[in-house]
């Protein structure tokens, strides 16, 4: 084995590599040379002290080359019109939906079927919640992933993905999948080879031989799903120790491992030659561990990203990554650059949504969008009302403060508010994974639910369509979880499967509300008054080209209900103005004296004299098309 040396070495190494590996595309090769040194820096810092370190390197970028070989004519079609327009995702009219693939539709024939559908509502995006091979019982909903390259037998094949990849394609959708690289189940090839006592595999993983390194690491961690176990370990039935940071079935990867990079770059450009274009990171502030830290958020988290950033643009160069971070606002933005995650969620924009609503209070999302917002260029946010997973209160402290409010004691607030512990909520979820030694905690349930909907509260209805419209109008891709823009509610009857039932997020994964939809046309019912709306808005906003991008400028009005920002577009620009309150409040002229006094109302389709302010009712939002002076 051979240590990393200088980049000529390493780089010729790698070329003898592929060339062995088979014939070497004149078009990767440019690519191969233009992110060569980008890689082979980040492997001298990640591995460096490795001793198979050039020999791991040159067998990634082989591998990579085959893949390149491998790759579908049309998927590199595909890349070329991403490359020539890399900003794709930030237009007007994206649009991404989400949804398990067995509760919506039964499996990947059902959801080639509701094709015509996806494009009725809009979409350009389908995530498809994980589908691949796992553990039968309790999986995590699929993020215990036992192959990444078998389908889950119950939804389908590898080749059907394929084929709907490319229908979805053909109809303007990009498929995106999860690729769970933090951990594999505890019945992957791998982990039953580490368990087995196969040297290669147990370097796979993180595990001791007794409590000793567990407990030194312990000091600093944080147990992330405490009602399944203690701590970030759990014990093996041979008594040793392995790193388990969520479920206990789910195993942490050694990333410390150049071969495990390897490995899993290999399921990357696998699963980009299937057709996926865009791969939402999981967890990926856990996947670097170092003793004496958090473990969360890591500088070698980051390049880790970056190295796979680079092996992705040698060999499936039009696909994106999508990070999902949970953590502090200033960690979310850290994952974010054209070098390392071109997409984000913004958990901060969806909780601080749900906190204006309950609060009555638009200051901290204000202050949010006109302070965090921004991103580099070539990047895009994907706002969401919710997710498959739980509302926690990601809010940074210090915001709060900056406004006289207690971060513990809000989020207590929250807690009990969206649980309909507190006098006078409307809202209807059910708490996750409370923990009693620290008070943490986080909701669960359906849009409608938490909106009021289920309460029949009456303005419940408002509340969503609200939700939804700053979800649409701050830049980047909206997201919209199938079954919102019908009001889903709640499905309690997970309580009664044995399965499900020690997992509150099943509250709001219910099976497609086949009734709602096809009420979706009747104004008398949520279902339809609900839709009819939501549709209006996503049409709306594709007829807007203000309302590409990422850029937002601020809007403070003298109410603290109010939030308002604008979109700036080349001449004109979308102000958007929300009324998260109870009562209607008059805009007065003077607020709106920056602009000209002919407006034009995108949702009504009228024109507007700003001469005589604005009357916004309770839970109501304007998106005006406006002339800066």
């Amino acid at each position: 084995m051979t240590a990393l040396t200088t980049l000529e070495a390493d780089r010729a190494a790698a070329l003898d590599a592929m060339e062995r590996a088979g014939r070497v595309d004149d078009d990767f090769l440019t690519r191969f040379d233009a992110q060569f040194p980008r890689l082979h820096d980040l492997f001298a810092r990640l591995y460096g002290g490795r001793g198979d370190g050039q020999e791991q390197l040159a067998m990634l970028a082989a591998e990579a080359s085959s893949a390149w070989n491998a790759r579908p004519l049309e998927l590199k079609v595909r890349d070329e019109q991403r490359l020539a327009d890399p900003e794709w995702f930030a237009s007007e009219r994206a649009l991404g939906g989400v949804c398990y693939v067995d509760r919506f539709a039964g499996n990947l024939a059902g959801i080639r079927d509701q094709i015509p559908y996806f494009r009725e509502l809009g979409l350009s995006y389908l995530h498809l919640m994980p589908l691949f091979d796992a553990p039968e019982g309790d999986n995590d909903g699929g993020y215990a992933v036992s192959s990444y390259r078998r389908v889950n037998p119950s939804l389908g094949t590898m080749a059907q993905l394929s084929e709907l990849a490319a229908d979805l394609r053909t109809s303007g959708i990009s498929l995106v999948l999860d690729f769970v690289f933090n951990h594999t189940s505890n019945e992957h090839d791998w982990a039953r080879a580490a368990v087995a006592g196969d040297p290669a595999y147990e370097d796979f993983y993180l595990i001791f031989p007794d409590r000793e390194m567990p407990d030194a690491y312990e000091r600093t961690t944080r147990e992330i799903f405490p009602d399944d176990h203690a701590g970030s370990f759990v014990q093996l039935d041979d008594g040793r120790w392995i790193w388990s940071t969520f479920y206990h079935y789910q195993w942490d990867l050694n990333y410390a491992n150049p071969a495990v990079f390897r490995a899993m770059a290999g399921e990357m450009l696998f699963l980009a030659n299937q057709g996926v274009e865009v791969l939402r990171m999981d967890a990926v502030a856990f996947i670097w561990k170092q003793l004496g830290t958090s473990c969360e958020s890591l500088p070698e988290a980051h390049m880790l990203l970056q190295a796979f950033n680079a092996v992705l643009a040698m060999a499936a160069p039009g696909m994106v990554f999508k990070s999902e971070a949970i953590v502090h606002p200033d960690e979310v933005v850290a994952y974010i650059s054209p070098g390392e995650c071109q997409l984000s969620y913004n958990p901060l924009q969806m909780a601080l949504t749900w906190e204006a609503l309950a609060t009555r209070d638009g200051r901290l999302l204000q202050d949010a969008l006109e302070r965090r917002h921004a991103l580099p260029a070539g990047t895009a946010w994907v706002n969401y009302v919710r997710s498959h997973d739980d509302v926690g209160w990601t809010f940074a402290d210090e915001d709060a403060a900056a406004l006289g409010i207690d971060g513990y004691g809000h989020r207590q607030f929250l807690n009990r508010f969206y649980t309909g512990r507190f006098d006078g909520s409307f809202a209807r979820g059910v708490a996750f994974q409370e923990n009693p030694a620290t008070g943490d905690a986080r909701v669960t349930g359906t849009t409608a639910s938490l909106a009021g909907i289920e309460a029949g509260d009456a303005g419940g209805e408002d509340r969503v369509l609200l939700a939804h419209a700053l979800a649409l109008s701050t830049g980047g891709i909206p997201l919209l979880y199938l079954g919102d823009e019908v009001a889903q509610l709640n499905d309690y009857s997970y309580a009664d499967d044995p399965v499900c039932r020690g997992d509150s997020r099943w509250v709001h994964r219910g099976n497609s509300p086949r009734d709602r939809y096809a009420q979706r046309g009747n104004l008398d019912t949520a279902a339809g008054r609900v839709f009819r709306r939501l549709t209006k808005l996503i049409a709306v906003r594709q007829s807007a080209p203000e309302l590409a991008g990422n850029d937002l400028i601020g809007f403070r009005t003298p109410y603290t209900s109010v939030i308002g920002y604008q979109r700036p577009g080349q001449a004109t620009r979308v102000l958007v103005l929300a009324n998260v309150g109870d009562r209607e409040v008059r805009i007065d002229p003077l607020t709106l004296s920056g602009f000209e006094r002919n407006a034009f109302d995108l949702i009504h389709d009228v024109e507007l004299d700003l001469d005589e302010g604005i009357d916004l009712p309770a839970h109501g939002f304007v998106w005006l098309r406006v002339t800066p002076l």
